[in-house]
């Protein structure tokens, strides 16, 4: 081949060197050589005629958890995740990259307007699940019957508000008006003692207002708590807009002015209970309101101070002649101490009297003049109170003389009265007495007494209708202790007594074990600080399950 013999004089050289070893081995490597050259050529031409590499139409990148295979034709791309190589290439942060926003086009008008009459018609279609549409079928009194449960335990505000936005039935039955007839405004705009912006404020008062206005028609009992602004206000218009008012209580509020007390003698003319404990009010536009308007009252609550006994004056010249309640009460914290009282002035004025309660007052009693035989004293008081955490000035003879006509009372709180004894109780003229406190709870030993005795005459009095008995921390003996239980199961029936509190006495075992094991409705027994008893059972027992453990572990 010319090809061959044109390309091959550095191998005509090799040949002429071969050629002294021989000419055999010459034309085998000849032949060798021809038989690879021809190879290399069929391979070139092959070569020649395949098409030229196409580039790939993708390309692979790796991030820190995936390979993204991403197209050159189009944006779309598939993503394979493969584990997370600790060596392998971080992705950058896109944290410093700006994002472009896409510029959005106000809608108009029209498109507004479309767009929610679009929502409306797609909550309204019929296809909707029976589940998520019973509350717009039932009928509107189950509604009522539904939320008048709710109103009993959790009050009307603000479940009522919010129930009303759920659908037009629901508005419709929580706008009944027997729904709002007790109703408690606490601080719902505002956190207590925090200043109100003026809008806020005036936020208020268009609320109020209209509460007044479309809700309160059939109002009977209104509770304000915790304001300290816009008390007179909301008295003002609830007074306005509510004739059928009953109650008045003003829990933790300030700033109820003459104005304000005024207001509810101008338009709430059945009104009957007012409640001010714990709260300030000024007590010269009370005072004025119960000369003018006393003879409606039936209930007076409010918390003692030097100011606030011009009140008690006041009911007991006689402001107040068909007054039922009075509820005298004081700050723990408070420094007053003693108040002046003329029960027989008091009873003068207010013969219709049923409950009495003084708390934590010492009431200095003042002394009486000689009682005529017209005089009935308190005829109809059921409750009398004088509950006293430090020290009492009553005395059997004091008590003789308020409830010498008080023959209906069936509750006696005494607790703190160290002066009265068993022999000025069991002279009451009260045969059906059914609680009795003359429990000690005092934070320092003072006015204790000696020794006291005979507690049978209690039980022989009261022990059949006795229901709740409370001698805490009464200096009685053991065997004074002992005589008055035996009396108590001779005489009381076995499913009369419900509480039994003898904290701190020297009751012994066997008599207790006796009226526990009697005593079938109790559930309710307090043996703590019993010195006498074993120590695994000087405890408070609460319910009628634990007294029955209490007696297997006596027996």
């Amino acid at each position: 081949m010319e090809d061959f013999g044109s390309g091959g004089s550095v191998q005509n050289g090799r040949v002429d060197e071969d050629a002294a070893s021989g000419s055999g081995e010459n034309e085998q490597r000849r032949a060798q050589l021809k038989r690879k050259m021809d190879v290399k050529a069929k391979k070139a031409k092959k070569k020649a005629r395949l098409p030229r590499p196409q580039q790939p139409n993708y390309t692979i990148e790796q991030g820190e958890d995936m390979l993204l295979y991403i197209t050159n034709v189009s944006s779309q791309f598939e993503v394979f995740r493969t584990p997370r190589s600790k060596k392998g290439p971080k992705r950058k942060s896109l944290k410093n990259q700006k994002k472009k926003r896409k510029t959005v086009r106000p809608k108009s008008k029209l498109e507004k307007k479309a767009a929610k009459k679009k929502k409306e018609e797609r909550f309204s279609e019929p296809q909707l699940e029976a589940e998520d549409r019973w509350g717009q079928h039932l009928p509107e009194e189950v509604l009522v019957n539904i939320f008048q449960m709710v109103v009993v335990q959790d009050g009307a505000v603000p479940f009522l508000c919010r129930v009303g936005r759920v659908c037009r039935l629901w508005n419709a039955a929580a706008s009944t008006l027997i729904l709002w007839r007790k109703v408690t405004v606490g601080h719902c705009w505002i956190e207590p003692a925090r200043k109100q912006l003026e809008k806020t404020e005036n936020k208020i008062k268009k609320t109020v207002t209209w509460l007044a206005q479309n809700r309160f028609s059939q109002l009977r009992d209104f509770t304000l708590c915790h304001w300290t602004k816009n008390v007179d206000f909301t008295l003002e218009v609830v007074s306005k807009f509510c004739p059928h008012l009953h109650s008045i209580h003003l829990s933790y509020c300030k700033g109820l002015t003459a104005s304000g007390i005024q207001s509810l003698g101008q338009h709430s003319r059945s009104l009957q209970r007012i409640n001010l404990q714990h709260s300030e009010f000024q007590v010269e536009g009370l005072v004025e309101y119960l000369e003018e308007h006393g003879k409606q009252i039936r209930e007076m609550l409010f918390t003692r101070s030097n100011r606030s006994d011009k009140v008690l004056a006041a009911i007991t010249r006689g402001c107040c002649p068909d007054l039922e309640l009075l509820d005298v009460n004081k700050k723990l914290d408070s420094k007053d101490t003693e108040l002046s009282v003329c029960f027989q002035s008091l009873q003068k004025a207010c013969p219709k009297l049923k409950v009495f309660r003084m708390l934590n007052i010492q009431i200095n009693h003042k002394p009486m003049q000689k009682r005529d035989e017209s005089e009935a004293g308190f005829p109809l008081l059921d409750e009398f109170c004088i509950a006293n955490t430090e020290y009492s000035y009553m005395t059997d003879q004091v008590l003789q003389d308020i409830l010498f006509g008080s023959t209906q009372l069936r509750v006696l709180d005494l607790r703190g009265s160290t002066r009265i004894t068993t022999c000025g109780l069991a002279q009451l003229p009260c045969p059906k007495l059914e609680c009795l406190f003359w429990g000690q709870y005092f934070t320092k030993n003072l006015g204790f007494t000696s020794v006291k005795k005979n507690l049978h005459l209690l039980m022989e009095k009261w022990g059949q209708t006795l229901q709740q008995l409370d001698i805490t921390n009464q200096p009685f003996t053991g065997t004074d202790l002992e005589v008055a239980l035996s009396f108590l199961l001779q005489v009381a029936h076995t499913e009369t007594l419900l509480s039994l509190n003898l904290s701190g006495t020297r009751v012994t075992l066997q008599p207790l074990r006796a009226v526990v094991e009697r005593m079938t409705s109790l559930n309710y027994l307090n043996i703590s600080s019993c010195r006498n008893l074993p120590r695994g059972v000087r405890k408070i027992y609460r319910s009628r399950e634990d007294i029955r453990k209490l007696l297997d572990n006596l027996h």
